[in-house]
């Protein structure tokens, strides 16, 4: 009864190291899984990074160059503002001449008839 119970012993353990081998082979695979995938999460966030500062870069450079056409823009129509300005006061006055020369007109036609 003894040596049946001590070998079924041995048997036992030796199940119990293999289950326990292969436990650890899990293990250590399981290990190197989450180190990969560490990895490549790490290297996406990288990228995803890189990406949002590319973007953010080129979205600061059109902002500033919309900036810059807008005041470009502005200056432009302040300038023309100033020209409208100027073209109606030459008017004004050359209404103003074309009613003293018409009324001259007048006054020498008068004359003349006379």
């Amino acid at each position: 009864q003894l040596h049946l119970t001590m070998s079924e012993k041995n048997e036992l353990t030796k199940s119990l190291e293999m289950v326990q081998k292969e436990l650890q082979q899990k293990e250590s695979e399981m290990k190197r899984e989450i180190s990969e995938y560490k990895d490549r999460l790490l290297q996406a966030e990288k990228e995803h990074q890189d990406a949002l500062t590319e973007a953010n870069r080129k979205n600061e450079a059109e902002i500033e160059a919309c900036q810059d056409k807008m005041n470009s823009l502005e200056h432009f129509i302040s300038s023309q503002k100033l020209e409208i300005e100027h073209l109606k006061s030459n008017k004004e006055e050359l209404n103003n001449s074309l009613k003293e020369a018409n009324q001259t007109l007048g006054e020498l036609l008068k004359t003349k008839v006379r």
